[in-house]
């Protein structure tokens, strides 16, 4: 005994006592027999209680020892979960899925009903001797509407064992017929083919038939694809054509079936004469497909759970000898041990067994003997009519086997079914799962406890999800119609959003006409008669020299470009110990002094100026100093810069048309507390390009790409018609965001752009930068989610107040949507934060849409670089040049795919150009102090 309870000798724990309780057992001869099976076996017919018979309680306690090893605890259960849930990884592997039990197959069904279906779908639902044809009208119109008329045909018993080529003519004959009476054989309607034979897919409307089952033997099937021999047997009457879409299994159609009610439904479960499940899996965990985007629904085939052994610990010999009598041994173990076909037998087994009488039950009796109120009568009945003469004690001893035998089998579902839903809970990555089982079959629907003893287990067992069960009500047929409908409904949604997206895919003929037109609007900012009207500043910087290693020196850097600013100090050292060591300190600048006076707001950076010299113990050091300024500026000397107009918040008083420089100056003199050299004004750009080109003496390129984009490079100061001289080279600050202004990019510019445009703090100006940089990319996917909402595309058509928001789809969420190793649960959640409630669908083509949208913005950012690359390469006269870019920039460093994608540009629209692309770390600040130290060694070297 064990806890009080009997033991038979084959249960796991006399072996290996796999849950941990400690154990002393008893047991009597033979397998599972309780001694007092001799009062049963023996009894007098007409004898009374305590006189040799067995009272019914006494009864009930016999069966329960003696089919003990039937009777399984919460702790086997689960133990059985977890071993189905270590198969269907297996399944699933492409290494070990050719040994796996559990086989895994994929449907090719990618998705569940949304609602939205609409259309006339035929159906045809083949799986027996009889078969059937049906009509499917699904509307949306804001109301779900499903309407079917159906016709039944036989399929003679000659054709079932003749040629496959007679069997879908017949199939075609059938149809026909079936059209004709509804007068739509004009139509060209789509079919879904429910196809329930054991079969191999390769994609949704193709399916090889492994092997005939069901009586049916038709010559040359077996190893063809079905879905092709019907379409020859319609193609060969030519009298009609259809559109065969989709051919499934019952199980996929059953969820399909309840998705449609449901769009919680991601499990099918068939448990009748047969028992099998699907579920939508995770692409990315189906090794034996392609691609890992979105899910794609799991055809389990799990009655061969345990073909392999796993479960031999809990078969027990009635299991073995139901096995070995069946058509085929020591396959399908886990069905034989719960589907309607072999229950009955199960019954009649242990019957046999204890009794040592040849009763025959057949599957239908378990259920009718367990109905509470009629049981015992009913099992008296049945008993009688099988030629017995039972006593009421006989009729106990039935309705309890059948208790046992029925329970076991709903545990055990349950346990395999927890193992399913558990896999998609971790999928999801979600603390408590809400989900729907749609289920059909005739044990679940007539059986009148299974239902609720597979859904007391599975919450058992899973006690932190919510798992509703939903009945298919003609599941097959009108499954096969709904997962045509799904996929008809996907193709005309992906198409209409491939044509809207079109426009923004950009041809490798159109990126050569980019570069062309940057080139041209590039002469004319450069152009001393066509500068005024150049989009395309192309403004002189008066940089006219890159680091050559020889700098040395302290230099002193204020970064000054938005609320917060840095003051540097930078080391630069050359020979042996050559390099760069920065010291820094942020300061803040309050919101008054921004909007308050020029004097007070450069007064403020000069106090900052002097306490970072007084923390550095530097006070009273007169150094040179580079001063990056990031606001508009028109630049006449390295050391002078006109501000032409304040920026990002500020708005202090008497700067604007003023040089920076003076009133820097200025504020220091007023301070008189130290002097600075201040030796160069420079941009952001020309900073990225100078501390790149420290690096690498081939840098002769700066790039950001940013919440803005600009690029500058070292023009021929003959090209230079702005300033004097002819001789050497000078950084131009190209100032390329402004590209298009003109109207020359209108032919690329899409309703999303011009949408953007129309709505940002300066219309028609930048049209270049809202293409390509952070600051708008989020906001033209926001657009185009907008209008793919309203067409009904994306998100059910319901368009959340939270999409209406400007400025709501940040840049950084395309990085992170497009992040390889982020999986679209993760999409799913960005999408939530943003107040959008999706499928996985929608987070597909939410993260289709970002792509599309970033890659355009690295194919024109690659167009730009490539113009000016080959612009130095034709200003040298050379066949091949070697350069180097220096880049920086959130979007350039952070983003997963865009640098990528423009460096493949610049190689393919310059192929005569050999581009290197180096990120700039600490650009603005280290790169105005080494303008700063080029600009000190170039001066020493005039004056020597």
């Amino acid at each position: 005994e064990m806890n009080g309870q009997w033991i038979p000798a084959e249960h796991p724990s006399r072996r290996k006592r796999p849950w941990g309780v400690k154990v002393e057992a008893r047991c009597c001869r033979g397998v599972g027999r309780a001694p007092q099976l001799e009062n049963l076996r023996h009894r007098p017919p007409d004898s009374q209680p305590g006189q040799g018979r067995l009272s019914s309680l006494g009864l009930t306690s016999v069966i329960d020892k003696y089919l003990y090893h039937m009777r399984l605890s919460e702790e086997t259960l689960q133990e059985v979960s977890q071993r189905f849930g270590k198969e269907m990884e297996k399944g699933l592997g492409a290494d070990t899925n050719p040994t796996a039990s559990v086989k895994m197959l994929p449907t090719f069904v990618r998705s569940t009903p949304d609602g939205t279906e609409d259309g006339d779908f035929l159906a045809l639902d083949l799986g027996g001797t009889n078969f059937r044809v049906l009509r499917v009208k699904v509307s949306d119109n804001g109301l779900q509407k499903v309407e079917m008329e159906n016709q039944i045909y036989a399929i003679p018993e000659e054709l079932m064992r003749g040629s496959g080529v007679q069997l879908f003519d017949h199939i075609a004959e059938c149809l026909a017929n079936f059209m004709d009476k509804l007068k739509i054989k004009d139509k060209k309607l789509p079919l879904g083919f429910t196809f329930s034979f054991p079969c191999h897919q390769t994609k949704l409307d193709e399916s090889i038939l492994v092997t005939w089952t069901k009586g049916f033997k038709c010559s040359s099937v077996e190893g063809k694809d079905v879905v092709s021999m019907l379409r020859k047997s319609i193609k060969k009457r030519g009298d009609f054509d259809i559109d065969i879409v989709a051919v499934v299994n019952d199980t996929v159609g059953t969820m399909m079936t309840c998705g449609y009610d449901d769009h919680n439904c991601e499990v099918g479960l068939i448990v009748g004469t047969g028992t099998n499940a699907c579920y939508m899996e995770e692409m990315r965990h189906i090794d034996l497909v392609e691609g890992d985007e979105g899910r794609m629904c799991i055809n389990m085939e799990w009655g061969a759970f345990g073909d392999d052994g796993v479960l031999n610990d809990i078969r027990t010999e009635f299991d073995r000898e139901i096995d070995m009598g069946s058509l085929n041994p020591g396959k399908q173990l886990f069905e034989k041990m719960i589907s309607g076909m072999y229950m009955g037998e199960l019954v009649r087994l242990i019957l046999v067994k204890m009794a040592k009488e040849g009763l025959l039950f057949g599957g239908r009796y378990v259920s009718a003997i367990e109905k509470e109120k009629e049981g015992l009568q009913k099992a008296h009945e049945i008993l009688t009519k099988l030629g017995l003469e039972p006593s009421h004690e006989d009729c106990v001893a039935t309705h309890r086997i059948c208790q046992i035998v029925s329970t076991r089998s709903a545990n055990l579902c349950g346990a395999t079914l927890a193992a399913v839903l558990r896999r998609i809970k971790e999928n999801k990555g979600v603390d408590r799962l809400r989900s729907t089982v749609g289920v059909d079959g005739s044990v679940y629907k007539k059986h009148p406890h299974f239902a609720r003893r597979l859904h007391k287990t599975v919450r058992k067992l899973l006690p932190d999800c919510e798992i509703r069960f939903v009945r298919s009500e003609d599941g097959s047929g009108k499954g096969a119609a709904m997962v045509t409908a799904v996929a008809y409904r996907l193709a005309a949604q992906h198409k209409a959003r491939q044509k809207i997206l079109e426009a923004l895919k950009l041809s490798h003929e159109q990126l050569l006409e980019v570069k062309q037109r940057m080139r041209v609007e590039m002469e004319k900012g450069l152009g001393k008669e066509t500068h005024a009207e150049a989009a395309v500043k192309m403004l002189p910087t008066y940089v006219c020299s890159t680091p050559d290693g020889t700098e040395k020196g302290d230099f002193l850097a204020l970064d000054l470009g938005g609320t917060n600013f840095r003051v540097l100090l930078v080391r630069v050292r050359n020979g042996m110990r050559r390099g760069v060591e920065m010291h820094n300190k942020i300061y803040s600048i309050p919101v008054e002094i921004m909007q308050g006076t020029g004097e007070e707001l450069f007064d403020h950076i000069v106090h900052c100026i002097s306490d970072f010299l007084e923390y550095m113990g530097m006070k009273g050091v007169s150094l040179p100093l580079g001063f990056t300024f990031s606001f508009p500026c028109q630049q006449n000397n390295l050391d002078e810069g006109i501000l032409l107009k304040w920026t990002k918040g500020f708005k202090a008083t008497g700067c604007e048309g003023e040089d920076v420089v003076n009133l820097l100056k200025e504020a220091i003199h007023r301070r008189e507390e130290f002097d600075l050299d201040v030796v160069a004004v420079v941009n952001d750009t020309v900073g990225t390009m100078m501390t790149c080109g420290y690096e690498d003496p081939y840098c002769e390129v700066g790039l950001i790409v940013g919440t803005g984009s600009n690029a500058c490079y070292m023009e021929e100061m003959r090209n230079v018609e702005l300033v004097e001289g002819e001789e050497g080279r000078m950084c131009v600050n190209m100032e390329w965001g402004a590209f298009g202004d003109n109207g020359c990019l209108d032919d690329i510019r899409t309703e999303f752009d011009v949408a953007v445009d129309e709505l940002s703090l300066n219309p028609g100006k930048q049209r270049f930068e809202k293409m390509i940089s952070g600051m708008y990319l989020g906001e033209i996917v926001r657009n185009i989610l907008m209008d793919f909402t309203k067409r009904g595309l994306l998100f059910r058509g319901r368009i959340s107040e939270r999409l209406k928001t400007r400025g709501i789809f940040e840049t950084k969420f395309l990085s992170q949507i497009e992040s390889d190793c982020l999986a679209l649960l993760q999409v799913r959640s960005i999408l939530q934060h943003l107040g959008l409630e999706t499928t996985c669908d929608d987070s597909i083509i939410v993260k289709e849409v970002c792509t599309v949208v970033a890659r355009r913005a690295a194919q024109l950012c690659g167009a730009g670089m490539a113009a000016v690359v080959d612009k130095i390469r034709e200003n040298r006269g050379l066949d091949f040049l070697k350069v180097t870019v220096g880049v920086d920039g959130t979007l350039y460093k952070l983003h997963p795919h865009f640098s990528t994608v423009m460096h493949e540009t610049v190689k393919q629209l310059s192929p005569k150009c050999e581009v290197t692309f180096l990120q700039s770390e600490d650009g603005s600040g280290k790169g105005a102090a080494l303008i700063t130290a080029v600009a000190c060694r170039i001066r020493e070297a005039g004056q020597r």
